[in-house]
């Protein structure tokens, strides 16, 4: 069904990654490139220092959290499908962060055999 990729970002850049506007255009960007298509994004920055946002996609989401003051990013990829390439996005967000360390973890969505077709929300409740 998807593809959800957990990656965080070490060692980054204090002035991109505490810039709201700035994260989001690169946020936006590494949907580009991997193939993505954007509906809607939403970000915000927190004070003194911080930003979050998502980019919802039709294929699911691009979120993000800053922590400047540490240097770290916390980036969330989930996708459906197999067309997306996330790696592309990763090494785009890698080089535009300024990351000298990243690590990446992939799960596989919806692989679990139930026997019922999965929905956004639970049906009959």
């Amino acid at each position: 069904m998807g593809k959800h990729v957990i990656a965080e970002f070490y060692e980054c850049d204090y002035e991109t990654i505490n810039n709201h506007e700035l994260v989001e255009d690169i946020m936006l960007k590494s949907v580009d490139l991997s193939g993505a298509t954007t509906i809607k994004s939403v970000f915000h920055r927190f004070s003194p220092y911080g930003v979050s946002g998502v980019v919802v996609v039709s294929e699911s989401h691009f979120a993000i959290h800053t922590w400047p003051e540490y240097g770290y990013c916390a980036v969330d990829v989930f996708t459906c499908g197999d067309l997306i390439d996330n790696q592309a996005a990763l090494d785009y967000l890698k080089e535009k962060f300024g990351s000298k360390n990243v690590s990446v973890v992939e799960m596989k969505r919806g692989v679990l055999n139930l026997g019922v077709d999965l929905h956004h929300k639970p049906v009959g409740n």
